[in-house]
């Protein structure tokens, strides 16, 4: 993928470090002294135009937001989306946001181990060649770095509107052994979901009335030990509804 962006691009960008951030070494175990605060951070890899991360921040202010993309254009058109959608609400700078131009094969260079609570991947490329599969986002050796950066109750959210994509994802969750919930095949099929948020490219789909693939990789310790005893809960109320059920109709029968 190649972008042509605007002259003196990079120079907009270095003028912008309360929310741009060029290189992430610095910030490595410190990305909540960039924020100020000790919120939990949620990150995309690949936020594209940066539609779903800047709209993330805006409706979540007790989470702190990372945007990671390699190119300088669309961290550019990121920026100016991100400070649009907070101006209408009149704040100048998006207080709980930061646009990282970071290329995500080093993701282990940017994170500390625990520093994230969440990662999202959205529409990440298919990369449909199978000499090409250890590029994909949801290959095994990815899941792996993932899990050694995400906290007790990290998780990741994934979305993509390609079958073969999803399919490969569900053995590579497999294969690391990560719970799995929430798997939709189509997410939007009964109209679209308002509580979450859309991307750019999930609009799109959505006007084609393409199925959007979607599910949840529960991976900290403490959020997964609070699903496995939601599980159990939900699993012992579904007994007792059912006991009750029988004995009502036997109680009608007599």
């Amino acid at each position: 993928m190649r972008l042509r962006g605007r002259k003196g691009i990079r120079e907009s960008l270095e003028a912008q470090p309360e929310l741009v951030v060029l290189d992430a070494k610095p910030h490595k175990g410190k990305w909540r002294e960039f924020f100020g605060n000790d919120k939990p951070i949620h990150v995309e890899l690949g936020m594209g135009k940066g539609r779903f991360i800047s709209n993330m921040s805006f409706r979540n202010p007790d989470n702190n937001y990372i945007g990671v993309d390699m190119y300088d254009e669309l961290i550019r058109r990121a920026s100016d989306k991100a400070r649009n959608i907070w101006e209408e609400s009149g704040v100048e700078e998006p207080p709980n946001l930061a646009l990282l131009r970071a290329n995500i094969e080093h993701i282990e260079e940017m994170f500390e181990p625990g520093e994230i609570e969440r990662i999202y991947l959205n529409f990440s490329d298919p990369w449909p060649k199978s000499k090409h599969a250890r590029r994909r986002l949801t290959h095994p050796r990815f899941l792996r770095k993932y899990a050694q950066l995400l906290n007790e109750r990290g998780e990741i959210h994934f979305k993509t509107d390609s079958e073969s994509l999803f399919e490969f994802s569900l053995n590579s969750f497999a294969e690391v052994e990560f719970q799995l919930r929430n798997i939709s095949l189509n997410l939007h099929k009964n109209g679209p979901r308002e509580d979450l948020v859309f991307t750019e490219y999930e609009m799109k789909f959505m006007e084609k009335g393409q199925p959007i693939y979607r599910l949840e990789a529960v991976i900290g310790e403490t959020v997964l030990r609070e699903y496995r005893e939601s599980k159990l809960e939900n699993s012992r109320r579904e007994e007792a509804e059912a006991e009750n059920a029988g004995e009502d109709e036997d109680d009608s029968a007599e």
